[in-house]
């Protein structure tokens, strides 16, 4: 049954004003890292892979941001973004948004009918942390891993006392971002209530290319309003058990930004549902948890309504051997329902996975990754990954690392794929990937200066590649892509005190060359693949000394093809921005920070994707209070 706004803003305000919240519950608190956790648990049996973590103090600043948008603005990542609040897709060493998985609290909610996720619907507040798992990791996540994957996770904090927050931002073209949260965290329990509104009304003005003469034209279909609620429970049983659970319910209303010179005036309506439970026993030497999850989500496109259930049930075991042998073994039990406006099915899963690390030297590790699916009865291919980490030097100023994989990867054909009327073709075969890397990391740490680079070369094959084609009335999709993805990656981060002046820099930069092997259209072989960047490169300077501090980012995205022949082309854009930032305590028990920023500073007239006109430049405010 859908939720109206009207009742979940309702229950939001009533929520708001329980007694739960009341000013004697309100106290200092400690604060912790959480996401050096998060690192832990990912990296453990990932030996010769990347895992990349937001930091928890950028993280804070992209309060009333999206997914995608934290993306964007954090990583060197490019995401797909339909318009300002539309629909945005992630795109992974190249690959297509369906070959990237996303996780939160390691329930995957990638859409099981259109086989990815739209990371402008995930509100921050709905999480703590998140990661970045770069390169395929099939063997250890399953299916959609193949370019990536996408880690969203929250903590349980215990320890860290009262702590009430309120967070304001107004923006131009009509936003206005608030979040709410409480929590709590004492020695066997802990809690978190955050609830959010997000309004954007993107009324912009932009250049209206599809005209003649090209006139300025404000947009006036693009609006979004956001409301959701997220809730965290843990509770420590003794001390080896604990119980966590999470429950997040989201809603957005979004006029659909229509392209340019498009009549259309679209409404769609984003209605999520999404509870996991875990289950935790710790031993000396071993651990073992249960999972379950439930994920419910309804689309409805006009007056079109698609409804998809996903329930999970998983086990896992996690046994140290020795000082040089560590293992994982899960099953993991998937069930999934789509009721769509042309159909109806249902699919089951059965997941049995194991890794294993062994270390024969304190400095050398490898990690062996198996998985397989049983996909309605019908084993998928095998998946294996194997990786390795080798430290060459270890020293206290200075450290350099070796690494390797090489795994195998794959995706479940969507619902969508299967069964849409007319043109779904049910024998469609799993998609398949192989891939390699090796990269070097290097860190160095002086009194004053620390350093950290990493350069990465990639290789990557993806095979049954599926792609809807026309054959008589109708489209219908086909295994008839391959795909042979090759790249460079390089990440810098550097911390600089002199005095009283803290400064640092951070750079990112891919170099992506998908080209298209083999496919049904001639005209597309040896092409690139489209709306994939050769070149995407982003930097940003921050310096901060006492109470304020400040940061100057930029960001340049190469050329784009827009079709799979590569005839048509979106030209280079770049980005500039910055911001201002100021830190203050009013007593000891009232603090925060308040900042002015300003994006796109150079108003520059750019699109991600053809006949999408994005904003220009445009102004935030933001404040921040913490009790």
């Amino acid at each position: 049954m859908a939720l109206s706004k009207k009742y979940l803003t309702g229950f939001i305000l009533l929520l708001i004003g329980s007694p739960g919240l009341s000013q004697d519950f309100f106290g200092d608190t400690l604060k912790l890292a959480p996401v050096q956790v998060n690192a832990t648990h990912l990296q453990k049996y990932a030996y010769g892979q990347w895992v990349r973590n937001l930091e928890k103090s950028a993280l804070g600043q992209m309060s009333g941001m999206s997914l995608g948008q934290a993306l964007q603005q954090g990583t060197g990542l490019f995401v797909r973004e339909y318009g300002s609040g539309m629909l945005a897709s992630l795109s992974v060493r190249g690959t297509a948004a369906g070959h990237n998985a996303l996780f939160w609290n390691g329930l995957p909610v990638n859409s099981p009918s259109l086989g990815q996720a739209d990371y402008s619907i995930f509100a921050m507040a709905g999480f703590d942390q998140v990661a970045v798992h770069y390169g395929s990791s099939g063997a250890l996540y399953g299916t959609d891993a193949i370019g990536g994957a996408i880690h969203l996770e929250n903590s349980p904090g215990y320890g860290t006392g009262h702590e009430t927050s309120s967070k304001t931002r107004l923006g131009s073209f009509g936003r206005w971002d608030q979040e709410l949260s409480y929590r709590y965290g004492g020695d066997v329990f802990a809690v978190k209530t955050s609830v959010y509104r997000n309004i954007a009304a993107n009324r912009f003005p932009y250049a209206d290319w599809a005209s003649p003469g090209t006139p300025t034209r404000v947009q006036d279909h693009a609006a979004v309003s956001q409301v959701g609620w997220a809730q965290d429970l843990a509770i420590r049983l003794d001390q080896r058990q604990s119980v966590e659970a999470s429950f997040w319910i989201n809603e957005v209303d979004r006029e659909i930004q229509p392209l340019l010179g498009s009549p259309e005036r679209n409404q769609q309506l984003d209605w999520n549902i999404r509870g996991v439970v875990d289950y935790y026993n710790r031993r000396d030497n071993a651990s073992w948890n249960v999972k379950a999850g439930l994920v419910r989500d309804k689309m409805r496109f006009n007056q079109e309504e698609n409804l998809t259930l996903l329930a999970l049930l998983g086990a896992e075991l996690d046994w140290e051997h020795s000082d040089k042998w560590q293992s994982k073994t899960g099953i993991r039990l998937t069930h999934i329902k789509g009721s769509l406006a042309t159909y109806s099915k249902e699919e089951q899963r059965l997941e049995l996975y194991q890794s294993t690390n062994f270390k024969p030297l304190p400095r050398l590790g490898f990690s062996l990754q198996l998985r397989q699916l049983i996909h309605d009865g019908e084993p998928v291919p095998f998946t294996p990954g194997l990786g390795a980490a080798w430290t060459i030097i270890n020293q206290e100023d200075q450290k350099w690392e070796l690494t390797g994989n090489i795994s195998r990867g794959f995706k479940i054909p969507t619902l969508n794929d299967r069964f849409w009327v007319p043109g779904g073709n049910p024998d469609l075969l799993p998609e398949q990937s192989w891939s390699r890397e090796a990269g070097l990391n290097q860190s160095l740490k002086g009194a004053r200066l620390q350093i950290k680079n990493r350069l990465a070369y990639y290789h990557m094959a993806v095979d049954q590649w599926v792609v809807w084609l026309p054959r008589g009335t109708f489209w219908t999709p086909e295994n008839v892509r391959k795909v042979v993805n090759q790249g460079l990656e390089y990440f810098f981060e550097s911390e600089w005190e002199s005095g009283t002046w803290k400064l640092g820099l951070n750079l990112d930069y891919a170099f992506t060359r998908p080209i298209i092997k083999s496919d049904d259209q001639d005209q597309s072989r040896g092409k690139r693949l489209p709306y994939v960047p050769a070149h995407k490169v982003q930097g940003q300077l921050h310096a901060g000394r006492g109470a304020f501090s400040f940061f100057i980012r930029g960001q340049k995205t190469g050329e784009r093809f827009v079709t799979t022949d590569n005839r048509g082309t979106l030209p280079a854009f770049a980005l500039w921005g910055g911001g201002v930032q100021y830190d203050f305590r009013f007593s000891p028990w009232l603090k925060g920070d308040m900042g002015l920023s300003v994006h796109n500073i150079f108003d520059r007239d750019y699109q991600v994707l053809r006949l999408r006109p994005m904003p220009g430049r445009n102004f935030q405010f933001n404040v921040n209070l913490v009790l």
